[in-house]
């Protein structure tokens, strides 16, 4: 993301970002502060992985939760108090996208 973000920031054709995360490790919460304090244009985000179990591997690299580290609600939590647009279904990011843009 601390690549990606500053990209789009600059961007003249990019009105919004719409950022899908996953549970496990700490790039969501590290995106987070990027977008608190470098990113002006608005966000959505999807965090997937919400209701895994505490504990288990999941997806593609095997995330994995510990305690409260890397939760889907500690990253969600982090972007909201960021300003971003969090929804928890993906079916949701057309019409939150609409929304921010409206603003």
């Amino acid at each position: 993301y601390k690549q990606l973000l500053p990209m789009f920031e600059a961007d003249p054709e990019t009105e919004a970002i719409v950022m899908i995360g996953e549970i496990g490790g700490d790039l969501e919460i590290q995106a987070a502060k990027l977008i608190k304090e470098q990113i002006s244009k608005p966000v959505v985000a999807f965090i997937a992985g919400q209701t895994a179990p505490a504990g288990k591997r999941m997806g593609h690299a095997g995330a994995i939760i510990s305690g409260s580290a890397g939760t889907a609600k500690e990253k969600m939590d982090a972007l909201e108090a960021a300003g971003v647009k969090v929804v928890v279904s993906p079916a949701e990011i057309g019409k939150a996208v609409k929304e921010v843009l409206s603003k």
